[in-house]
């Protein structure tokens, strides 16, 4: 059962926490639990989305704990380094990104991110990344949009994998900045594994220069290169 409840053990076991410290937040409500018969109840789906947010939020320290909690509750066959020049091939990198309004980018980057053979219907993915967009824009205040739906779709993704795109000018995203020109479309396959690459993008754009870099980049070939150089210096 993937979505069977955390209960109080279980979710201190995942978030590296005493039992103790699990109880306290969800009593002051800084974690999304129930009580059911006395005793607390923490849905799968809820305390993801409660990591999402975190991550969004948090300084740089804060993500290297959270990359080394979701890297140690990892399942052991899983329990590799986690590196974005990886994940992110050429084909799926396209500089510049020929859109002009909010839907057009996100159509252009599930057909982007199809041209790698490794997601089968991207009108799927479009239409769920648009829904996700509706209920709260994941563009940041510093032009970069996370885009991504609801729930990883593992029936339409072959393998998790990212894909890159750079508007010439900024387009109206929503979100805290007035204009958005950099777009990661982040293909994941099960909810551990996208807050594995939400938590190492967010640490990826603390990287001094790096946006800066990207901007400035003539191809994808070179946007690649320059996610690699920023990488090793986290």
């Amino acid at each position: 059962m993937p979505y069977r409840d955390f209960d109080v053990r279980s979710l201190a076991r995942y978030l590296h926490l005493s039992p103790q410290q699990v109880i306290k937040l969800a009593e002051r409500g800084n974690l999304p639990g129930r009580k059911i018969g006395g005793n607390w109840k923490f849905a799968k789906p809820d305390v993801h989305r409660w990591f999402e947010q975190r991550i969004g939020g948090s300084s740089e320290a804060e993500l290297v704990h959270v990359e080394n909690v979701l890297h140690q509750s990892a399942p052991r066959e899983n329990q590799h380094p986690l590196r974005i020049f990886d994940l992110l091939p050429l084909e799926a990198i396209e500089i510049p990104l020929p859109a002009r309004t909010k839907n057009s980018v996100i159509d252009t980057m599930a057909e982007v991110a199809a041209r790698t053979g490794w997601l089968w219907d991207p009108k799927a993915l479009a239409a769920a990344v648009r829904v996700r967009e509706d209920i709260h824009s994941t563009a940041l205040d510093n032009g970069v949009a996370f885009l991504h739906p609801r729930r990883p779709m593992s029936k339409i993704l072959a393998q998790p994998f990212l894909a890159l795109g750079c508007t010439v000018t900024g387009i109206p995203f929503g979100g805290a900045a007035p204009l958005t020109d950099v777009f990661f479309l982040i293909c994941s396959t099960d909810d551990r594994m996208h807050l594995r690459l939400l938590a190492r993008l967010s640490r990826l754009l603390t990287v001094s220069g790096f946006l800066n870099e990207l901007h400035q980049a003539p191809d994808a070939a070179a946007a690649r290169q320059i996610v690699l150089e920023a990488e090793e210096k986290l």
